[in-house]
């Protein structure tokens, strides 16, 4: 099979735009869980952001994700595919804890409030750092778990049948899927109770993120789908948008992350439509590579990894322990995500046994890198 450069132009894109997300969530003041807090109780409209990718960028990752666990089954067993999937996800997301994550949770308990670990002693204040420091990385625990309950799912579809099946939508019944987005997030719990793991459960929101990683399996893996997708792009990215223009006229002010929101019509018709959009655009127009698209291609997945330390101490320490003017924090924050973001990643993938740990990449990735820009 041919390489599919849109799709992973549309993953890095993606990541990049996750960090540019996490800039402004940050800094939030919409009540949004996890930032430090905005610049007052006025309207931040830089937070329009939020409303405008939160809806879909993390839909379209496990649309994406699904899409690509269908192409590597097809190359390999699924045992060895997902022993490099354990190797790859499960181990950032347990053992890099204790190695490089506890520093994104001592920052992260430091906004949440110096007297939460003010009684503990350690070491149990670091194991505290370790879990506060899942931060993004809830995102990968995810795809463990559904790359592992997918190798069942292959068994019961055997034959490929549902598989076949999808192969005959046309881009009426690809929107009309969108049904399913809505019933996953009634999956949520609306009414989280405190001191509960409900809060967690909705973070992670494993139902609804499993029927994205499905479709994306059995459905958007198809050449059929992803043709007419690639077709009827601009007329996906128009009705997105107005859709989108709708939902934050209407909603601007409130929590953008509460299951409340998230799982209003409006909300699911504008997520919905803009995963469609940007694959068929991707689809359409970015199907091809260059030197920054395969760098970016080997390296998102470890800048994503890293990428929230940057985020949570430097973003701290500015609105705590200086008083510069907001608009300079969000420019040197972006800035900092955007190039000690790839060049913390490109230090830790040099360090034997840590890249392991960190960034679950095995000792010959280096290697294989390096024939590879030769061959080029």
């Amino acid at each position: 099979m041919t390489r599919k450069y849109w799709i992973d132009n549309l993953r890095w894109v993606t990541v990049l735009l996750v960090l540019l997300y996490h800039v402004i969530y940050f800094y939030n003041n919409k009540g949004v869980f996890g930032g430090v807090g905005g610049f007052g109780d006025g309207p931040q409209y830089q937070d329009v952001l939020m409303y405008i990718l939160y809806p879909w960028f993390m839909p379209l990752l496990f649309l994406l994700a699904g899409v690509s666990a269908r192409y590597a089954l097809e190359k390999r067993s699924g045992k060895k595919w997902f022993g490099a999937r354990t190797r790859k996800l499960l181990v950032p997301a347990t053992i890099g804890l204790l190695v490089f994550q506890w520093m994104t949770g001592y920052f992260n308990t430091h906004v949440a409030g110096t007297d939460v670990m003010a009684s503990v002693q350690q070491p149990a204040k670091f194991f505290l750092w370790a879990v506060s420091g899942i931060g993004p990385l809830w995102f990968i625990q995810d795809l463990w778990l559904f790359s592992l309950i997918l190798l069942l799912v292959r068994k019961i579809d055997a034959k490929d049948r549902f598989y076949n099946w999808c192969g005959k939508l046309g881009i009426f019944w690809v929107i009309l899927i969108g049904i399913l987005f809505w019933i996953g997030e009634q999956a949520a719990i609306f009414n989280p109770r405190p001191e509960s793991l409900d809060g967690l459960y909705n973070l992670y929101k494993p139902v609804f993120y499993f029927i994205l990683f499905l479709l994306g399996y059995f459905v958007f893996s198809r050449e059929e789908v992803q043709e007419v997708l690639g077709k009827n792009w601009i007329m996906l990215m128009i009705v997105s948008v107005i859709s989108g223009v709708l939902l934050i006229i209407t909603t601007f002010g409130q929590d953008n992350t509460s299951p409340q929101y998230l799982a209003s019509p409006l909300n699911c018709i504008y997520g919905w439509l803009m995963c469609l959009a940007m694959m068929g655009w991707f689809k359409a127009c970015f199907d091809k590579t260059g030197a920054f698209a395969i760098y970016m291609t080997r390296s998102s997945f470890g800048i994503y990894i890293v990428h929230y330390l940057v985020i949570a101490s430097l973003g701290y320490m500015m609105k705590v322990y200086t008083t510069l003017p907001p608009l300079a924090m969000y420019l040197i924050l972006t800035v900092a995500v955007f190039t000690l973001s790839p060049l913390l990643y490109e230090i830790l993938r040099r360090i034997p046994f840590i890249r392991w740990c960190v960034l679950g990449e095995s000792k010959n990735r280096m290697k294989q890198d390096l024939a590879k820009s030769k061959e080029m």
